[in-house]
This record gives structure tokens, sequence and C-alpha cells, in this order.
């Protein structure tokens, strides 16, 4: 007998056999979707105007004629809000991709795919800039889709014409501002105050960057969200039936009816209006529960509650909920496995600032040099030859002058005074000399200071190495 529940079941999750981008012949079905407005999506406006302006302003911002932020990657020169790191400093970026890694796992496991809709650069640039100019020149979703089947006319050429110059200056400005990141704003703009022939690898940089966000935000759009991040992917082994996402609230809201006046509603407050699908920016229908498609926008949040205003319904039939929550009609709380997980959060943040702020701006690396054995000379005292490593991590050039702390020993340097030019390394030799009354054994203990201005930067250790004396 065939077992009926099963093979309805099975029909409701025909849903998840397709994406709503691709059509039945595998061909890309645009998305058109319907200009949001509400209180969500005014909030996300605001934020997003911040991110714009810190991601635009932060290259111009100098600190001692150096940028506060950089990533270069070929210099292997990297500056986090003023702090110059080295590959020397590497184990710090490697436990920090180490907590990087933790914090979106259980940062997802809380509060779902909120950074997606959010905070993520590809959203805010494809809704709030992009996707506005297009409403601005187009026209809302049905005036989009009306221009897209009209014969090519001079209004359709004119239109489509500004909105693409439009998205290339958009993408050259946001090419631009990324270069900046990774080669410094100075660079950047010596490719317009020099010749080309003498920055041709910045030109070439910023012609594939340019090509990739315009290909991205003009044709590929919501296609980087469901082909190319795997972060939507994740959320399926990440999210649990506690974490917070947005939801529909299928208890409430079935079973579907369209709206009547008078209606003494025997059925769910959902009115199967198909706004919720209408203004999504990937097209996926929220009634149908948790998708990977979904980005956390809010849209549906706002036009739902729209809709409820206006049939006299409870707001929230679709919200930030957990399956949980809306299985079982409790409100959503902030549990204590929520807070146990916060807690982890800025504890591990805690680490990364910690190891970020006593990251000393010097360092120095003091061995004996290779082959080589003790020396004994006049005035009963035995020598030893070290070689020295400088790091100087700092913006100002660096005289080193070397003492040692535990013995009355003295320092030879071989060649030139030690010093380092300002973020550079250098190397060096010199002599140390015990007096043998002071040496014990074969390998003596020695703690040498680096001292630079009368101020100490660095403690070394080592070994003196002696004859045995008896």
């Amino acid at each position: 007998m065939t077992d009926l529940p099963k093979i309805e079941k099975q029909e409701q999750e025909t849903f998840r056999d397709t994406i709503a981008t691709i059509d039945k012949e595998g061909k890309r079905a645009w998305i058109y979707p319907t200009k949001p407005s509400g209180k969500y999506y005014n909030l996300r406006s605001w934020l997003s105007m911040v991110y714009l302006l810190v991601f635009f302003g932060l290259p111009f911002i100098k600190i001692n004629e150096e940028p506060l932020f950089l990533i270069n990657i070929l210099e292997r020169k990297f500056i986090l809000f003023g702090m110059i790191f080295w590959p020397q400093d590497f184990f710090i970026f490697g436990l920090g991709m180490l907590i990087f890694i933790v914090f979106i796992a259980l940062f997802t496991v809380i509060y779902g795919r909120v950074f997606c809709g959010w905070a993520c650069p590809q959203t805010i640039f494809m809704e709030m800039l992009f996707r506005k100019i297009e409403y601005w020149i187009e026209g809302d979703a049905n005036y989009q889709k009306a221009l897209s089947h009209e014969p090519w006319h001079f209004k359709k050429i004119w239109k489509r014409s500004l909105k693409l110059i439009l998205f290339f200056a958009l993408s050259f400005l946001i090419a631009n501002t990324f270069l900046a990141y990774l080669i410094s704003l100075d660079n950047v703009f010596k490719l317009y105050t020099e010749s080309l022939s003498e920055n041709s690898g910045t030109f070439v940089s910023l012609l594939i960057f340019t090509s990739i966000f315009f290909f991205v935000y003009s044709w590929f759009r919501e296609q980087v969200c469901l082909i190319v991040c795997p972060y939507g992917r994740m959320q399926g082994v990440l999210l649990d039936k506690n974490s917070i996402l947005v939801a529909y609230d299928y208890v409430r809201g079935e079973p579907r009816e369209k709206f009547k006046k008078n209606d003494t509603q025997t059925h769910g407050d959902c009115i199967d209006c198909h706004l919720c699908v209408k203004v999504c920016p990937t097209g996926i229908d929220i009634r149908n529960g948790t998708q990977l498609e979904c980005v956390n926008c809010t849209a549906c949040i706002d036009v739902c509650d729209h809709i409820m205003e206006g049939v006299h319904r409870p707001k929230g039939l679709i919200r930030f909920a957990s399956e949980e929550g809306i299985k079982n009609k409790t409100k959503l709380t902030f549990t204590t496995r929520m807070k146990a997980y916060s807690a982890v959060l800025l504890v591990l943040i805690g680490v990364e600032v910690f190891l970020l702020s006593t990251r000393s701006d010097y360092d120095a690396t003091i061995l004996r040099a290779k082959g080589m054995l003790y020396q004994e000379r006049p005035n009963n005292e035995i020598s030893n030859l070290f070689t020295i490593k400088l790091v100087n991590k700092t913006r100002k050039n660096l005289p080193v002058i070397i003492k040692v702390e535990n013995y009355d020993g003295r320092v030879e340097i071989v060649g030139n005074p030690l010093s380092v030019k300002k973020e550079d390394i250098t190397q060096g030799a010199f002599f140390i000399y015990l007096k043998k009354i002071d040496i014990k054994k074969r390998k003596t203990p020695l703690i040498i200071g680096v001292y630079s201005d009368d101020k100490k930067i660095k403690t070394v250790k080592t070994n003196f190495l002696g004859p045995i004396t008896i």
C-alpha cells in the first residue's frame, strides 16, 4: 500500500531540487526583486552607509605617513590600525585565522546567516549601490521586466547604456579602493601622476579588479551567493533548530488563503500574496523553510509586516526566530547555550586582541657563529663570536647597544656600530669576552640585553662556550 504522508512530504520538498535562478531548461532565470522598504531595510541602509564610508575612507587615513590599514602580500608588509606586522608575526595571523574559523562556526550556530545580509561586501555593494542605481534608472521590478522584453529602441538603449556606464564607473572606484588596501593609496595615485610604463603592474591589476567587479554586479549578481560562496552550504551543517534565522511562522500562517473582506478567518494568517517571494533578491519562497539561498536580508520581513498591517493581523508572520521557537510557539530568547557560545566568542576575540596589543615592535636573534670555538685572550679572558639578526618594525631608525646582563663581560662589535633602519632587517656580528674565573662549565648561560637610546628593547638568552675547568 502506498505511503501517502511520505509522498506528500516528498512533494513538499521538491523546491529543494532546483534553484530560483535556473529555469527548467537549465538557463539563467533573471531575478527582478521588488524594491524593498520598511524598518529593517532602513536600518540596513544606515549601517551600509557607515560601512561604505569606512571602506572608501580608510585608505586616506595615515599615521606617521603610513596607511592605517594595509595588506601588502607581495612585500609581506601588513598594517592593521597603525601597527606594522612582518612575516615574523605570522603566528599571530595563523592563530587569528583559526580564531576566525571557530568564530564563524559559533556565530552561525547562534545567529544564523545574519552576516550575509547585513555585513557581507557582496550584499552591501549589490543591494545598497548597484541595485539602487538600477531602480533609479529602470524603475521597480515590473518596469525592469517590461523593459527587458521590449525590442531595442532609443529609450531602452539609452537606459541600459547609462546603467552600464554607471556600473563600470562604480566598479572602477571599488577596484581603486580595493587596490589601495593592497599596495597603499600613494601607489595607486602614482598610476595617475606618473607614466604608465612605470606602473604597468598596477594598471593591469586595476583592469582585472574592475572587470571582475563589473562582471559580478552587472551579470553574475546573486549567483555569487548561490554558487561561489561556500558559506551558504556551510550553514546546512552549522545551523540547528535553535539557531536564529529569518523564518516563516508556519504554525500561525498555515493553511494559506487569499484575503477577503469580512473574512471570518478559518485559515492561517498568510494571505498567499507572494510578495515575500517577489521582494527576495535570490528569488526564494521563505515559506518553504530554511534554504541555502537565503541571505537573511530581512526584505521579506518588511513586506510581510506591511501586508499584515493592511489586513489588520499581528506582524511577525515572518521574523527572526528559531525553528524550535516557531514549533513550540515560544518567543525568541537568549538561551543559556547562546550565552555560553557568545562568551566563547568574546574570549576568542580577547585572545587575539591581547596578542596584537602585546606584540613586540622589535625582534632580535642571537646565535654563536657556526663552526667557531672559543678563543683564549690576554688578561685571562675567553671570547665567543656571535651573530645577531635585528628586526625593526617601527617607523624610526634604531641604534643598538648590546650588554651582558648576568656577568661582568664586555662586548666588541665587528665592523660598524649596530643599527637597523625603520621597517627593516639587519645582521651583524660581535665578540663577547668573559673572565676565565666566571666560566665553570662547558656551556655558560648568558643573558644579553639589547638596548636602544638607553632603553632595553629585547632580552635574549644564549650560551657561552668555554674550556672545562677542573
